[in-house]
């Protein structure tokens, strides 16, 4: 079974708390603080494998996380680190945030791997707050939350080209007998109902001598598909990723004309995708064993090359006309990636094009006032906020001269907070003047 898309959260471990201790042995009247800092909390990755080719792992499981960072000790002992979790995927699979939808990651390659959501870092123990002035600190740092989130995965099948056309137009009987793919095929519409891949094979790829290409069966495309008819919305993800489209036409269907069925799908193919309705594509009209498709021939023959589109004639289930197909696809493929590695060397490194990334500095935060509550949202803020030792006056002193020094006090005060109004940092909230 297909599982190719799902939710899950993902909760990196947090840091852990930092530790305050005092030396106390007998001889050492003057031992000072010797708390150790807290351990970083595990992060948790994905990364891509080629062992799996579904995401059914992760459709009855969905949260993970990561093993917190232990406390520090005394005589200086960090804690140990929480352990990282590597979540595998197969290669194919996009991640993206579920709130924001931003794009973490598109794994490509076995071995490839990101990191959804960092671990805390570990709390610093009493050992660092000793100054000239405060030789016996009374405060130590709580540790930093690990980040957490909600990310879809969605896996689209990595293949150089791709089967598409109406159901029981023959693409599963075409699949099976170029490749060693064994699909589902039986006389009636829908009969394959997940994308199937195989390889093939011209010549001797394993010597040195020939070329191979995957080739995926797309299935369940009709007239309105991408409007969610038929199977065709589940997959037309996967036809996303192919370089070249192998358009088969049914020659025996007496109730359709082949050369409306081909518009009909490359409508839903621009309605999805723009991109995907300007991929090459060769028509490849099948059945051809059938006198009714023999008859068609002609016609779709002259109407596709006045559209200036390479036409096959053949018959899958006869294997006629199959091994030219192949080698001009193949052939077609090598060109493409000619002309891919062409414009990449063309392309000048500054000249690039991607996403403009202006990143917020640390600093940078928000005051809103949301149902009697005041939030401050920004990174050092909320982080400073929720590795503070509540429990420690000394640890709420520091806190206080540090939102100062940050501007928060101010941008607050004219926000119209008042001694014990609700303020929220993140998760922790605080009362003001208290």
């Amino acid at each position: 079974m297909l599982f190719d898309h799902t939710k899950i959260f993902v909760k990196a471990g947090d840091g852990g708390n930092g530790s305050m201790h005092f030396r106390r042995e007998k001889f050492a009247p003057f031992g000072g603080p010797d708390g150790g800092d807290g351990g970083r909390g595990g992060s948790v990755y994905f990364e891509a494998t080629h062992n799996l080719n579904t995401l059914i792992d992760y459709r009855y499981k969905h949260h993970f996380k990561a093993l917190s960072g232990e406390a520090g000790m005394r005589q200086k002992m960090h804690g140990a680190k929480g352990e990282d979790i590597v979540l595998s995927v197969p290669c194919g699979t996009i991640i993206r945030d579920a709130e924001t939808n931003e794009l973490v990651a598109d794994l490509l390659d076995s071995g490839e791997r990101v990191m959804a959501a960092r671990g805390g870092r570990g709390g610093l123990g009493n050992v660092h707050f000793a100054t000239s002035t405060n030789q016996a600190p009374k405060e130590s740092q709580n540790g930093e939350p690990g980040e957490e989130r909600w990310v879809t995965l969605e896996l689209r099948l990595i293949a150089d080209v791709g089967l598409v056309g109406y159901p029981n137009a023959g693409k599963s009987i075409l699949l099976s007998v170029v490749s060693a793919a064994n699909p589902k095929i039986a006389d009636y519409p829908f009969t394959t109902l997940v994308p199937n891949l195989g390889v093939v094979e011209i010549g001797q790829p394993r010597q040195g001598d020939g070329f191979s290409f995957v080739l995926a069966d797309i299935p369940g495309l009709i007239e309105g598909a991408a409007q969610g008819v038929g199977l065709g919305h589940e997959f037309l993800r996967h036809v996303q990723r192919t370089r070249l489209l192998l358009h088969v036409l049914d020659g025996a269907a007496l109730d359709r004309d082949p050369w409306q069925d081909f518009h009909a799908i490359n409508r839903e193919l621009h309605e999805y995708d723009v991109q995907l309705a300007k991929r090459p594509q060769i028509i490849v009209l099948n059945k051809m064993d059938l006198p009714d498709a023999q008859q068609q021939w002609p016609t779709l023959k002259a109407e596709a090359e006045a559209a200036g589109y390479p036409v096959f004639a053949i018959s899958a289930a006869a294997n006629q006309g199959v091994n030219e197909l192949m080698q001009f696809a193949a052939s077609q493929l090598r060109e493409i990636e000619r002309e891919e590695a062409e414009r990449a060397a063309a392309v000048p490194l500054t000249d690039m094009q991607g996403p403009v990334l202006r990143p917020q500095p640390d600093d940078a935060f928000t005051v809103s006032k949301e149902d009697d509550v005041f939030v401050v949202r920004g990174k050092r803020v909320e982080r400073t906020v929720g590795m503070t030792n509540q429990q420690s006056e000394d640890s709420m002193a520091r806190l206080q001269i540090t939102l100062e020094k940050m501007g928060v006090t101010k941008a607050l005060e004219e926000a119209g907070v008042k001694p014990g109004d609700a303020v929220r940092f993140g998760k922790v909230e605080l009362y003001w003047g208290e």
